[in-house]
């Protein structure tokens, strides 16, 4: 018999046990491990069947057990110290609080998924991962976030795996009355709405909050009684419909959570948002909705567009067009043809994420192309996605070398309490003096033996092993109702054997089988004799991409192999729950996407908090971070002839490395079956890329190097009733008319000799036409560098000219201005240089913001 419909009823404490409801509804107690042993000492077994989730513990546990706990003085007082310690987390300065009046006092983070804990399935991968973790690190040194997202009903999807290997996706239905979520209520209690009129009825959601330490996430839920029924599915499921579903998800996303913020602004007293954080391009339409407040406090569109750009930070995450959200054209036309926006006109909206330039297409609506107009500030995830980012926007910023597209990099970070594992912490604080592994000084071999950080290594990977066993015969269970698990299950892998992890989601570019390339090698690799290896994998595929799908069946099915089964197995339903184990237990953590489509791939950053070496293609942030010593680069074979060598060369790459430098330094043991240098390198890990790979770190350069200077350009804009904004907005207005007509006349040089020397100089003298603008609206200049085949120049620098000060101006248009300056030959060998024009106003933050240039011919 099945039930029609379920929901969570809440257990009711004594009173004397009240911490419990406030230290349960607070997601801290998901990092936060002294109030997980609280909550774990109430009944342990029981902690354990619910996943380690305090809100599902409270509504399952006996009340005799409860009434036992309110008698135990000892632990009521536990409880209460604890919750009075997350007041005091709560409340109690901490580093930004050091940074002034010059820091915001709210910041807005917008993203489509978060990951925060198991207990919220809120998320698909590593945009949601990194998302959680920013929000728990922004919490961790008090930075006044607010995070913004959508409550999908059914989260990502379960997977489970058929017989044959074939994913299978389910979609249970989550009752947000048993997670650790409230709706957020106007003062006499009524549940506050908000609503997007759309072309043939009117969308409403609920908001749900969450607190994630001290920071609030605000939830958009549509599954109400107020939608007619095919409204109510727009927060079905993460990533889940077609186009138009998607459309729906991402305007309530974008607008919708600028309404729920300011809502919840209004009934807490908070302050109003003051820069807004665009993760990824899905929240983008967030920018339209404040240009349509702006507009209503009398603004023009223009004149709003240059303050909403002013306080908004974006950040992109994929490295390749296709993992951009694009729309048809006349679909995103439809949506805003409508009361949607008032004052903002469709023309406006569909210019924004236009692809009008080459290569693109006039037909589609480009998320990140409208991101990218939206923020000022933009930024790429490690250095390399960076200079990624850069080729891949520069078609937005035509005559400008891709070194000067407008976008920063700040590498992903993790955040470190939630995915250091408890016996690290437990010898960090026992040695050394505390539980913060990110600044615990772990190259004191004198406090932290060799001994001790491989006996805490190999019970991690023995308790990985163990849990590993547990998910395969739950799910062999699952499959099989009434069965056993066959015996052979409870046997497989091995606690002592080298273990390699790789888990992540499982598009084509990340390369889930390369390992298979050589099957008869890998299985002479997993079946040495003496230096046995094994694999733990695990990854979702999107339940649309077939392809995904094949990849995870071929590699299950070899690892079904009577011989193989014991050494390599494949994990369904990778989740945080899962991962918090999977990292610390694994020896080596494998990476081997093809390069350079991986924009971060935060997974080896929390497996080398655990003391585990990276094996990965140079790609992402292992890029910037491999020294050599914390683990090993698989060489990429970027000059194959396609990608069937590539794969090959850099399969085998991979076999050698592990064959032959991994397994032999793995084995190696000394006396005291240490191996010494495998610690060496794992006791290097910890001291070099703890600190650098924290979120702690991230979280502290967007608030340094983007949400401080956003929110003072922002602030510069509004003032005087918007005075610098409308000014711009005129100064921009003014420039692109005139600018078809400014151009480099001329261009000539002298004062070297007829063999150039390094430390000659060069003087350069240039013509150029203004068309009527100022000379303070520009800004020429001579650009220099090596000069290559096709007289393209490389290295480049910029110097700037200055207005022959000889020579009388005018104000004729048709008249050139005369420009002068000197360069000095630095370097020998081939020299190359041109002359340009762009325009400069001290409120750009970089010369090729407008996209406007003039280079002499």
């Amino acid at each position: 018999m099945k039930a029609i419909r379920r929901f969570t009823v809440r257990a009711v404490l004594p009173d004397n046990l009240s911490a419990l409801e406030e230290l349960a509804g607070n997601l801290r107690w998901s990092w936060h491990e002294p109030t997980k042993e609280l909550f774990a000492r109430i009944s342990p077994e029981l902690w354990h069947q619910v996943e380690h989730d305090p809100v599902a513990l409270l509504g399952a546990i006996d009340p005799g057990r409860l009434a036992e706990l309110a008698a135990d003085q000892g632990y009521v007082d536990w409880a209460n110290h604890t919750r009075d310690e997350l007041r005091a987390y709560q409340n109690d300065p901490r580093w930004y609080q050091t940074l002034g009046d010059t820091a915001p006092r709210t910041i807005a983070y917008f993203s489509p998924e978060f990951g925060i804990a198991a207990a919220l399935p809120q998320y698909s991968g590593g945009l949601g991962i990194l998302a959680g973790d920013h929000l728990k690190a922004a919490s961790d040194l008090g930075v006044p976030l607010v995070g913004v997202g959508l409550f999908y009903r059914s989260g990502y999807f379960s997977q489970a795996i058929t017989p044959d290997g074939w994913q299978q996706e389910s979609y249970p239905s989550l009752d947000p009355d048993g997670l650790p979520l409230s709706v957020l209520r106007t003062p006499d209690g009524t549940p506050v709405e908000i609503s997007l009129a759309l072309p043939d009825g009117v969308l409403h959601a609920r908001v749900w909050q969450a607190a994630v330490g001290r920071v609030r996430l605000l939830l958009l839920d549509t599954d109400i009684p107020e939608n007619e029924e095919r409204l109510r599915s727009v927060t079905d499921r993460l990533y889940g419909g077609g186009g138009e579903h998607r459309l729906l998800q991402e305007l309530l996303l974008g607008i919708g959570g600028v309404r729920a913020l300011e809502a919840w602004s209004e009934l807490t007293g908070a302050p109003a948002a003051e820069v807004f954080h665009t993760n990824e391009g899905h929240a983008g339409f967030l920018g339209l909705e404040r240009i349509a407040n702006l507009i209503g406090d009398g603004l023009s569109f223009d004149e709003a567009l240059q303050v909403v750009r002013a306080g908004t930070v974006f950040t992109t995450h994929t490295p390749v067009p296709a993992g951009i959200d694009r729309f048809d054209r006349p679909l995103v036309e439809r949506y805003f043809s409508t009361s949607l926006l008032p004052g903002v006109e469709t023309q406006q909206v569909l210019a924004l994420g236009a692809e009008d330039y080459p290569g693109g297409s006039p037909d589609v609506f480009n998320m990140a192309v409208m991101g990218m107009r939206l923020g000022q500030h933009a930024n790429g995830v490690s250095k390399l996605h960076g200079e990624v980012s850069r080729q891949m926007f520069n078609g937005l910023y035509p005559g400008f070398d891709p070194q000067e597209v407008p976008i920063d990099s700040v590498t992903n970070g993790v955040h470190a309490p939630t995915w250091t594992d408890p016996m690290l912490r437990a010898l960090a604080l026992d040695r050394l003096g505390t539980d913060d592994t990110t600044h615990a000084d772990w190259a004191n071999s004198g406090a932290v033996s060799d001994g001790d950080l491989w006996s805490v290594r190999n019970r991690m990977r023995e308790q990985l092993v163990q849990d590993a066993r547990q998910r395969l015969q739950a799910a062999w269970e699952e499959q099989n109702p009434g069965g056993i698990a066959p015996v052979w299950m409870s046997d497989l892998l091995d606690p002592n054997v080298l273990t390699i992890g790789f888990a992540r989601r499982v598009p084509t570019y990340k390369r889930l089988t390369l390992m298979l390339h050589d099957p008869q090698r890998l299985r002479n690799i997993l079946l040495h004799a003496e230096r046995p290896v094994q694999f733990v994998i695990a990854g979702k595929s999107h339940p649309a991409d077939d392809e995904g799908k094949r990849l995870i069946q071929k590699l299950v099915q070899f690892a079904s192999e009577p011989e193989i089964r014991g050494r390599m197995v494949f994990l369904p339903d990778y989740d945080i729950g899962m991962a918090q184990l999977l990292y610390p237990g694994t020896d080596i953590w494998l990476n081997n996407p093809l390069r350079p489509l991986e924009a971060c791939g935060t997974s080896g950053m929390k497996a080398a908090l655990n003391g585990a070496l990276n094996l990965s293609i140079l790609d992402g942030w292992w890029n910037e971070f491999y020294d050599g010593e914390n683990g090993w680069a698989i060489p990429s074979a970027d000059a194959a002839g396609d990608g069937a060598e590539r794969d090959a060369l850099e399969a085998e790459a991979m076999y050698d490395l592990i064959e032959h430098i991994i397994a032999p330094r793995f084995y190696d043991r000394d006396g005291d079956g240490v191996p010494s240098a495998w610690v060496g390198q794992i006791r290097h890990t910890l001291s070099t890329l703890s600190p650098a790979l924290s979120a702690e770190r991230m979280v502290k350069e967007y608030v340094e190097r983007l949400y401080i200077p956003a929110s003072r350009n922002e602030e510069l804009l509004s003032a005087d009733g918007f005075a610098a904004a409308r000014g711009l907005a005129a100064w921009k207005a003014r420039v692109r008319a005139a600018w078809p007509g400014v151009n480099v006349a001329h261009v000539d040089a002298g004062g070297v000799d007829a063999v150039p020397q390094v430390g000659d100089q060069l003087h350069v003298r240039a013509l150029v036409h203004l068309n009527g603008l100022k000379p303070e609206d520009v800004q020429v200049q001579v650009v220099y560098g090596r000069s290559q085949e096709g007289d393209d120049l490389v290295d480049v620098r910029h110097q700037r000219l200055d207005l022959d000060d000889g020579v009388p101006g005018t104000d004729d248009p048709s008249v050139a201005r005369e420009y002068v300056g000197t360069v000095t030959l630095a370097w020998a060998g081939s020299f190359g240089y041109t002359v340009r024009v762009v325009p400069v106003n001290d409120l750009l933050l970089s010369t090729a913001e407008l996209g406007l240039v003039s280079v002499a011919s």
